[in-house]
This record gives C-alpha cells, sequence and structure tokens, in this order.
C-alpha cells in the first residue's frame, strides 16, 4: 500500500513563494545575457526609435556577427583564447593531480610540512611586481605561455582533489599494488577513472579561469596577434574607433553603431563556455561534495 503526503495549504504557499523566488532570481540573470544578444541583432535604427530599448526586436540583423568574424582580429583572439584554455587546463590537471595525489596519502614523509608550506601561499603571495620579474627572466613574455604557467597550480583546487583521492577506498589500491601495480600505473589505471567527477569540476574550474584571461594578457603581452579575447574586448570598450582595433575599413562599421559590435563581441567571447558547461553539470556538484567531505 502506498501513502500519498498531502501538502497542507501552508506548505503550497511556502512553495509557490520559494518558486516564485527562485524564479525571479533566474530572470535576473539570464536578462542582461539576453539583453545583449538582442542589441547585437537588433538594426540601429529601431534602437533609436525606441529609445535604446528594445526587448522583441521587429527585425533582426546580423551584420555586427558578419563584420567581426570578417575581421582578422576576433577570429585570432578566440583560436588564442581556445588554446590557452585548452592546452592550460590540461596541464592545471596534470600538474595538479600529479601534486594532489601524493599528498593525499597520509605516509608520504614531510607531508604536513609540504601541505603548510603550500597553503601559506594562499594567504601570502610574492606580489605582482616580482611575479612579473620571474615571467620576464624566464623569458615567458610575449609567449602564450605567460598565460598558463604562472597559474599552473591553484592551492584550492588541489586541496580539493586531495581530498577526494582521500575518500577513495582504500581497498581498491592495496588490491592494485597486489596485483604488482606500481604508483603511477595505479593513478593512470584505477584513480583517474574514478575521479571522473572531480576531474571535470576542476576542469570547468580551471578553464573558465583561461577563457576569461584579461590581466595577463594586458601584463606580459605585447604582441597583438597573442591577444586572448577577452583583452580585446577590453580595447574595443576603450578604443573610439572600433574599425582600426577590429582593422577593418571604416567603411565596414559606418552602418553599425560601435556598442552593438561590442555586444556581438561579448556574445562571440560568452557563448563557448557557456556551451560547455550543460556537459559537465552532471560532475559538477557531485565533485565538489565528495571533494569536501573531510579536510
Amino acid at each position: 500500500m502506498s501513502y500519498v503526503l498531502k501538502k497542507s495549504k501552508a506548505d503550497r504557499v511556502v512553495d509557490a513563494v520559494l518558486y516564485t523566488t527562485m524564479a525571479l532570481f533566474s530572470l535576473s540573470t539570464l536578462f542582461p545575457l539576453y539583453y545583449v544578444f538582442i542589441m547585437s541583432i537588433t538594426p540601429f535604427a529601431e534602437v533609436l526609435r525606441n529609445g535604446g530599448f528594445v526587448i522583441i526586436p521587429e527585425t533582426l540583423t546580423w551584420e555586427a556577427y558578419k563584420t567581426i568574424f570578417g575581421s582578422p582580429v576576433v577570429p585570432q583572439a578566440l583560436k588564442v583564447t581556445v588554446i590557452i584554455t585548452v592546452g592550460g587546463t590540461f596541464l592545471n590537471l596534470l600538474v595538479t593531480t600529479l601534486l594532489a595525489y601524493p599528498l593525499s596519502k597520509k605516509a608520504l614523509p614531510g607531508r604536513n610540512i609540504i601541505l603548510m608550506a603550500i597553503v601559506f601561499t594562499m594567504l601570502f603571495s610574492g606580489g605582482l611586481i616580482p611575479t612579473y620579474l620571474v615571467v620576464r627572466a624566464t623569458g615567458l613574455t610575449n609567449t602564450l605561455w605567460a598565460l598558463m604557467i604562472p597559474g599552473l597550480v591553484s592551492t584550492f583546487n588541489m586541496l580539493i582533489m586531495k581530498t577526494y583521492f582521500q575518500n577513495l577506498p582504500e581497498e581498491v589500491e592495496e588490491a592494485a599494488r597486489v596485483d604488482g601495480s606500481g604508483d603511477i600505473q595505479t593513478l593512470v589505471r584505477i584513480i583517474l577513472p574514478l575521479s571522473l567527477p572531480i576531474m571535470a569540476t576542476l576542469g570547468l574550474f580551471y578553464g573558465v579561469t583561461h577563457w576569461n584571461a584579461y590581466f595577463g594578457g594586458i601584463m606580459y603581452l605585447t604582441d597583438k596577434s597573442l591577444m586572448p579575447i577577452q583583452v580585446v574586448l577590453r580595447n574595443m570598450i576603450q578604443t573610439p574607433s572600433v574599425s582600426s582595433e577590429l582593422a577593418v575599413d571604416a567603411s565596414l562599421v559606418q552602418q553599425l553603431p560601435p556598442e552593438t559590435i561590442k555586444m556581438a563581441t561579448v556574445v562571440v567571447a560568452i557563448l563557448p563556455i557557456l556551451a560547455v558547461y550543460p556537459f559537465l553539470q552532471k560532475y559538477f556538484i557531485k565533485g565538489m561534495l565528495i571533494g569536501a567531505v573531510k579536510g
């Protein structure tokens, strides 16, 4: 016999309030993205006719997207951003894993001292100028390595991964050792396949950081062909002439206001990372919860 729990009138009222509140918060989050996209595809004359605020455009135009993809700057910046995001995230996960796995073993000699030294970097860093001097002295300036190597390991992410490894059953590794598996072989063939949730979660963290790379591009790069998309967008916002920043003929953009082209560039800059998130969402919560059960 099955029983159906009936909600009281007060419970239904509370549910309605909660759902309404969550819906309003969701709309407040999504509306800016929607508005940016709408402004990028709405003709400028219609924008002016409606006082600069359009919710549902009467006509659509893709001229802004044709302009930015017809420019050599934005496609090259996207290419650079994809390279540093994919390559940087791979290196981040590789080095973080190689650091977190041995530190998850309590029998490691000097483990506590090493952990204290690593956690110390969360509280005190070398500073902006010393970091720049190190990057310059190692010859990383004006290379894509300058956007990947300086932030190779996040202490916070490493601690989460270490905790995740500690929560894995010890019997699995013991069985692998009985079968003659070494530490590296155990890590690659057993631990990593069991760690997909934490890998996907931290990969998303690292990937978003690289995709939004902005300050490093300004600090370490002067070659415009190496600028990531966020730096290009920042330069477009600061410059009075969008056509010069996009390296296109001014006649191509004279029919479009600079704001429309900037909005289109914003859409291009955020759309890829938004498209990746749904594929990693199923791992995200599981990875964070398991990685934060114990320290």
